[in-house]
């Protein structure tokens, strides 16, 4: 070594020493072990709710219940609690730890607090916070769902990898802690477990006494308290698109808040306390109607207010709707079960801050609170007919154990539009396989329930306001808005035809038709028949049904030449009554003293003297005389409007009065003192205009056929189908009509001929009848529906005699299946008119197999037979023509009990034949008007002004 570099060592600076902070100080591991405490918390109970989360999987159960949504409480209390030591721990630790040499260890810390990152942000997004995050579509929650169940498991292998470098990890403590956990997490799955959540109880039979004559019930046969029946306010918070239309819906108005119930149901209460002694029969009303006071208890008490109780405002509530848990029945007749709905916690609080802590537990964890208010079974059409189908019971009438009411049930069920009746004139596209398609359609919204129904992929939700028909509850509280809402639905649903003329002015006369391009002249001093039809489009029920007693609807016809009117029907008096000449398409219902069920007094109902109700998919025709001036100057134009009001003037008078006997708040339109004047809203359903040449006439005119996509063929069709539904009176013109179209090409003409001569019903009309459905059956562009070809053999086969083919056609309608009926949700299986006759052709048979050496194949075949009538009882639990064979049927098997049961429910469900006499001889001198219109044969006669 030199002495120069033996002398420069001292001078070099010694190197400056790195400081290397703990990676967890003394510190940082108290925020480390909280951290751990809080974490093994919620990994104990992440454990238990993925338990029973696994569990409902597995067994197809609920375990889900108050304890378990206190469990997702602290779930999310937990949670926001590591939130700050998490953050605090990451930061300073990632801080501590930043320059270490062995940067795959690093790395791997940052990916793991990534990872507890997204944990927490998408536990954020899952609660969602109003206002400033709020998760509403169900592919972005479940997005985030799956990402804070999986990121946990993530974490726990790069937290494995990232401690492989440091202090020994402490497994034996670790795991005996995890055991614990698991254990204690595992020990609560088990006792949950013994007690699954029972949905759609029945409800003990017991408690039925509580509210009879309505078939109502509740699943614990005890009352329900009517503050928990009546939430509205609380499903308001994350609800409010459906319930604002709810709050405009007549269902809102079913109660005592209704102006038009409140006059009915007080005469019924009136009358069941001085005939009874107490009001129980009105109960009948009230399982549909008045469900917060029914299910309460309040109801009962003969000086309920009706006008000032809490309850009997309340009307049909959200909480009614959503907490049926089960149709009991297909009678209607509110034959449901209804539950009272378990809340999450503090639901009832009064506390503004625990009220937000159980809606973010809502938002949080919804799926039990959606299964306990949305079941299956609300989107089915048997809940809708719980309350619109019924029966009058003796308890309301003390006539008889039964007697029908309305039915939108059945009628909608019989139908093409419901893909399940096989015998109807016109099928949809697609079926209407429940009530909810047509009158709760899906518009956009941003509701916490919204969901994607189609593939806009757009956030959607059901119309509460349930549109349909009923303006004059909308009129009475002045919304025009709601009004419009009601006419718009009713936009198209019907049809008014001006078809043809008959020359002479009678049914035989020769028909000039259809009216269309070539619009006949008439003859100055000549009688017409002007031939009109209404016609069904977008109705999947009866039209009118429902209150079809006060319901007013009316075809409106005006005949002018210039200004000079030539004949009118349908006319409007100047106190705003129809004339009550007019064609009504209505229910013209009697008491048993023949008077006119004017006010919706049920329990006074006893026999319709007329019904002019229209099936779906059907025509009804209607002849009007006019009588064409000698001196007439001009052509004459012909308007014919199909008009309709919600209820008649005479009830609304009835309304009215009583209303001001009982010094309630008067409604819209009273005056002191003077007769009400019906101002309720008239919608132009339908109209047609026709003008007519006149001979002789310099100025001619003619209306050019409109372009309305209804072809010939069909109005041929329409105007025939009106008159085969009328009966025997006008079976010749409706086979007439039929031949016509038959000429068109098209099968509908064979074919509904052959059900023209089926009703004539002689030896040559079924020879006929078999070679039109022949005819019909040949047909390939369009092919003739072959479930209702197999369903006219059938009845062809049986008139015939022939009932083993008979049985193969029947079956062939029951079981018909194709990759079309499937696609378009068609399935017969459930036309119980078919299965009838199905049931009758194999009994038939039956009783034509004699000697002992068959008789194990007759009781076979009587089997048989017993149960396909009893499958029609599942949809039709009153089928009076199942309950008569059954009779027989189990008379025949030696089963005297069973016999006599369905022979006891025979005679129930049977009409009564000899009703219509004294009544319907009164109700004829009393009522000219509507006794003309009860004749098999109408003619309104076009009267000059």
């Amino acid at each position: 070594m030199t002495s120069e570099t033996a002398s420069a060592a001292p001078d070099r600076a010694p190197a400056e020493k790195k400081i290397v902070r703990k990676a967890i100080g003394p510190r940082l591991r108290i925020v480390f072990n909280i951290m751990l405490v809080l974490l093994a918390l919620i990994a104990a109970n992440s454990a238990y709710l993925i338990g029973v989360k696994t569990l409902e999987w597995w067994t197809h159960q609920t375990y889900q219940d108050y304890f378990y949504i206190c469990m997702f409480l602290m779930h999310i209390i937990v949670g926001l609690m590591i939130v700050v030591p998490f953050l605090a721990f990451g930061i300073l630790h990632m801080r501590n730890t930043k320059d270490r040499k062995i940067r795959r260890t690093v790395n791997i810390g940052y990916a793991l607090f990534a990872v507890c990152i997204v944990i927490l942000l998408s536990g954020f997004a899952l609660v969602r916070i109003e206002g400033v995050l709020d998760l509403k579509h169900p592919a972005a929650r479940a997005t985030m769902y799956w990402a804070h169940v999986a990121c946990p498991i993530v974490g726990l292998w790069l937290y494995w990898l990232h401690r492989l470098v440091g202090p020994k990890m402490r497994w034996k403590q670790g795991l005996a802690f995890g055991g614990l956990a698991s254990a204690a997490a595992l020990m609560m799955i088990v006792l949950q477990s013994q007690d699954p959540r029972q949905w759609n109880a029945v409800g003990p039979e017991s408690g039925t006494e509580y509210f009879k004559p309505s078939l109502a019930r509740t699943s614990s046969g005890k009352f329900i308290p009517a503050k928990t029946l009546d939430m509205n306010q609380y499903c308001l918070k994350c609800h409010q698109d459906s319930h604002k239309e709810w709050s405009d819906s007549v269902h809102r108005f079913s109660s005592f808040n209704n102006p038009m119930y409140l006059a009915s149901v007080a005469e019924t209460r009136e009358l069941s306390l001085k005939r009874d002694g107490s009001v129980k029969a009105s109960r009948w009303c009230a399982g549909c109607h008045d469900p917060v006071p029914f299910f309460s208890g309040a109801f009962d008490d003969p000086d309920f207010d009706m006008l000032n109780h809490p309850t009997s405002q309340s009307g049909i509530t959200c909480t009614v709707c959503h907490a049926v848990t089960h149709v009991n029945s297909s009678e209607g007749n509110a034959d449901f079960t209804i539950e009272e709905p378990q809340h999450y916690p503090f639901a009832h609080s009064d506390n503004e801050l625990l009220q937000w802590v159980n809606n973010q537990l809502v938002k949080a964890k919804p799926s039990f609170h959606k299964k306990t208010f949305l079941k299956p079974l609300h989107k089915s059409a048997e809940f809708c007919s719980s309350c619109h189908k019924v029966n009058l019971p003796y308890e309301l009438n003390h006539y008889r154990e039964w007697l029908r009411g309305q039915n939108h049930h059945d009628s909608w069920l019989l139908s093409g539009v419901s893909g399940h009746g096989a015998r109807s004139f016109y099928y949809p596209p697609e079926a209407q396989n429940n009530c909810n398609e047509c009158h709760m359609p899906t518009h956009a919204s941003d509701d916490f329930g919204a969901q994607v129904f189609d593939e806009s992929g757009e956030l959607k939700i059901h119309n509460h306001l349930f549109p349909s028909a009923n303006t004059a509850m909308a009129w009475l509280r002045d919304r025009e808005d709601i009004v419009k809402a009601h006419q718009d639905f009713l936009n198209g649903v019907m049809r008014v035809d001006l078809f043809g003329i008959r020359k002479g002015g009678t049914i035989d006369g020769e028909l000039v038709a259809p009216i269309g391009a070539n619009v006949p002249t008439l003859q100055p001093g000549e009688r017409y028949l002007l031939e009109t039809v209404i016609r069904t489009l977008k109705m999947g029920h009866h039209f009118t049904q429902g209150t079809s007693d006060s319901n007013e609807i009316w075809l409106e016809v005006t005949a002018k030449s210039g200004d000079r009117i030539v004949g009118v029907s349908g006319q409007m008096h100047d106190d705003n009554s129809v004339d009550p000449w007019s064609h009504f398409v209505n229910t013209f219902m009697l008491d048993r003293f023949g008077n006119r069920i004017d006010r919706r007094n049920a329990q006074d109902i006893f026999v319709p003297l007329y019904s002019h109700q229209i099936p779906p998919g059907a025509g009804q025709t209607v002849h009007y005389s006019l009588q064409v001036p000698d001196d007439v100057n001009a052509p004459i134009d012909v308007t014919v409007r199909l008009l309709y009001r919600k209820f008649d003037s005479t009830y609304m008078e009835i309304v009215d009065k009583s209303l001001t006997a009982m010094k309630a708040e008067p409604i819209r339109g009273h005056v002191d003192g003077e007769p009400y004047r019906n101002e309720l809203p008239i919608t132009v359903l339908a109209e047609d205009h026709v003008t007519f040449p006149v001979q002789g006439v310099a100025d001619v005119a003619a209306t050019p056929e409109a372009d309305d996509g209804f072809p010939e063929w069909q109005r041929w069709n329409d105007y025939g189908i009106g008159m085969l539904l009328k009966g025997k009176a006008e079976l010749k013109q409706a086979a007439e009509a039929f031949r016509k179209v038959e000429e068109l090409g098209r099968y509908d003409g064979p074919l509904n001929l052959a059900r023209v001569l089926l009703q004539e019903a002689g030896d040559g009309q079924l020879d006929e009848a078999v070679a039109a459905v022949k005819r019909a059956s040949e047909h390939t562009d369009p092919a003739a529906p072959p479930w209702t070809l197999a369903w006219l053999s059938g009845v062809l086969n049986t008139q015939q005699g022939y009932h083993k083919q008979a049985e193969e056609n029947f079956r062939q309608v029951l079981n018909y299946r194709t990759a079309d009926t499937v696609r378009r949700g068609f399935d017969f299986s459930r036309d119980y008119v078919v299965n009838n006759l199905l049931g009758q052709a194999i009994f038939t048979q039956a009783t034509n197999i004699r000697g002992e050496r068959r008789a194990d194949e007759r009781r076979s075949r009587l089997e048989e037979a017993v149960a396909v009538f009893r499958r029609t009882l599942k949809d039709d639990s009153e089928n009076v023509d199942a309950h008569h064979n059954l009779a027989q049927l189990y008379s025949l098997l030696g089963d005297t009990e069973l016999s006599a049961e369905h022979r006891r429910l025979h005679t129930k469900y049977k009409p009564d034949d000899t009703a219509r006499g004294q009544a319907v001889g009164i109700a004829r001198k009393k009522y000219p008007a509507a006794n003309a219109a009860a004749e098999p044969l109408v003619i309104y006669e076009l009267k000059v002004q």
